[in-house]
């Protein structure tokens, strides 16, 4: 995990996003990385140059975006993610 998806991770657990669910299965925190990191897959990008683009990416995938059937694909986890990434890029001026 590169230190940028660390960092996220740490991130949404201060957010207090849910790291298991109540049977110890991985929940949201685990689920919000794999998405970004998926993301990043997908577009050939790293977390860095992610970072750099959240806000065209975050247009993309929402409603009304170029790839909103991918940003809305499990109950628009894609796009959750992808915002939570972006709130997380503003805060610490990525």
């Amino acid at each position: 995990m590169c230190n940028l998806a660390k960092q996220f991770e740490l991130y949404l657990i201060r957010q207090g996003f849910s790291v298991r669910t109540p049977s110890g299965n991985p929940s949201t925190v685990y689920d919000y990385c794999k998405r970004v990191n998926r993301v990043c897959a997908d577009e050939n990008l790293t977390w860095e140059t992610l970072a750099v683009h959240i806000a065209t990416f975050v247009r993309e995938y929402d409603i009304g975006g170029s790839k909103e059937t991918e940003g809305s694909k499990s109950h628009r986890a894609v796009i959750n993610a992808l915002k939570a990434y972006k709130a997380f890029c503003k805060e610490f001026n990525y």
